[in-house]
Parts: C-alpha cells; structure tokens; sequence
C-alpha cells in the first residue's frame, strides 16, 4: 500500500491552539487517532465560527464532512498544545478541501497534515447544494 503524502501550504489563512488532553492519548501514550479527529473536528468549528458562522447554518445551508485524509508527521503527547492551521482551497461548486496542519506549539514539530472535503447540503431535503456566495466571498477574502 502506497503511503498518504500531503505538502503542507505555504501559509494557512486561519490558526487555533488546542491542548491534548489524557483523554486524547491511548495505550500507546500518544495522540489516538480517532481522537486527532476531534481535534481537528473542534478546529473546524473554530473556524467556521471566525467567519461568523455555525455548521448548521452557513447562509442558509448546512456543511457535511464528505471526507477526511491525515498524514501523520510525529506522535502528539498529553499536555503538550498544538496550533491547528486551516486554508480553504481546491473549491468545487459545492464545497471545498479545508486543508489542515497541526503542530505542537513550543517547538513547531508537525504532528499531522491534512484536509477535509466540506460538503454544502440544502437543511430541508440534505441533498448537496451550491456554495453560498455570500460565504465564499467571505473566504476568499481571508
């Protein structure tokens, strides 16, 4: 199986530190991975939310993750702080990748890069929906 590589962008539009908890790490004393998902998870809403929005409303549409891709660069361990980085790009009619790098704080170690495929979905029928042009003027002005 051939191996998952990402190149992180040259500079992220938006940025949020999040500590490791001891329910964050498993058995193997680091980051658990279905926890970095939730991490990530908290930083996209910390994201949507700067630009004045919650997922379940982004001018009038909801967001789906379509999917999720991580590469995993080193191992993340309880207490330490990671700075998330986000840039919004490869947009699509109906969504867009929100792609990811998570890094712990003190020393910029990469611990993870990523991206997250959003997808916009109409609230009454949840079939896929255009873009709001309201909020992608909003993006692309980041």
């Amino acid at each position: 199986m051939s191996r998952i590589q990402l190149t992180p962008a040259p500079r992220y539009s938006f940025s949020t530190e999040i500590q490791i908890y001891i329910s964050h790490v498993n058995q193997g004393g680091h980051l658990d991975n279905a926890q970095l998902l939730t991490l990530v998870s908290e930083a996209r809403v910390r994201f949507f939310k700067s630009l004045g929005y919650y997922e379940r409303g982004v001018e009038g549409a909801l967001t789906v993750v379509g999917d999720i891709v991580a590469q995993y660069k080193s191992e993340g361990f309880h207490g330490e702080t990671l700075r998330v980085e986000m840039l919004p790009a490869e947009f699509n009619k109906y969504g867009f990748d929100l792609q990811f790098r998570m890094s712990e704080k003190e020393t910029c170690r990469e611990v993870a890069l990523g991206k997250i495929g959003i997808v916009f979905v109409t609230p009454q029928d949840r079939k896929v929906s255009l873009i709001p042009p309201v909020f992608l003027d909003k993006v692309r002005q980041m």
